[in-house]
């Protein structure tokens, strides 16, 4: 895999900020609360989270939670799934990690959990043709496009692509507010937020699709990388009419569902 981004949102770090990390194969990441002594990448406020809490390492093709604790187990859940949990146990070493989002949970002092989040989005597939060809050759076929069809980030792509799949219009791209209102009726977005649509489409653009920011985005405006993602989707097929049925049903069209 070309690496793994870590998040970890202002509430983990004590309100001092958001850290984000990313990480190629062979680099490894500390987490915990840290000291002078001690340094991590990812620091953790709670007097719950031991100096060196646990390391995160990146392989080529997986990345590997290591538990320092010699008390406390930590979980790393799969927001993405249906409850689908791993729990690694105190001292526990590389323990790999199979899902594509993860999130790692650590109990804290007062009852609740910190919690960063590790994106892993070049897991590897076999080729569908089986073990021939390239294989017998000793050489490994890869997804150019390595896309999730049960994530909600793949919900998002194919909301964005909608109009023109429908052919309502060969240059509309949906605004982050029009996702939101569309994907409100799909049981795993409920709880969308614009925040949460646009951090989608970051992660689509810079991780699965490797698309430069514009010079008109990097200047205020969005819909540059927006229109990339869809132009890539439809062109190489990775979103197509079937995928429609993904989408929750839609309102009435005309003047009575305006």
């Amino acid at each position: 895999m070309s690496g793994v981004v870590v998040y970890l949102p202002p509430a983990g770090n004590g309100g001092a900020g958001a850290v984000t990390l990313r990480l190629g194969p062979g680099q490894v990441a500390r987490f915990g609360r840290g000291s002078a002594a001690v340094p991590v990448e990812l620091p953790l406020a709670d007097a719950a989270v031991s100096r060196l809490a646990g390391e995160i390492r990146v392989t080529e093709d997986h990345w590997q939670l290591s538990n320092h604790s010699a008390s406390q187990s930590y979980l790393v859940e799969n927001p993405e799934g249906a409850g689908e949990y791993l729990r690694v146990p105190p001292r526990r070493a590389g323990a790999p990690i199979p899902f594509e989002f993860s999130r790692v949970v650590l109990p804290t002092h007062g009852g609740g959990t910190l919690a960063f989040q590790v994106f892993a989005p070049d897991h590897v597939y076999l080729d569908p043709d089986g073990l021939g060809g390239d294989a017998l050759r000793g050489t490994r076929t890869v997804t150019a496009y390595s896309l999730d069809e049960t994530a909600t980030y793949f919900l998002v792509l194919v909301a964005l692509c909608e109009p023109r799949l429908r052919d309502e219009s060969p240059l509309e791209v949906p605004t982050t507010p029009r996702i939101v209102e569309r994907l409100a009726g799909h049981p795993a977005c409920a709880r969308l937020t614009a925040r949460a649509v646009s951090s989608h489409i970051d992660y689509l653009a810079e991780e699965k699709m490797r698309i430069a920011a514009p010079a008109e985005e990097r200047g205020g405006r969005r819909n540059g990388k927006r229109e990339a993602i869809v132009a890539i989707a439809l062109r190489f097929g990775l979103v197509r009419e079937e995928h429609l049925a993904l989408l929750p049903p839609r309102g009435p069209v005309g003047p009575a569902g305006a």
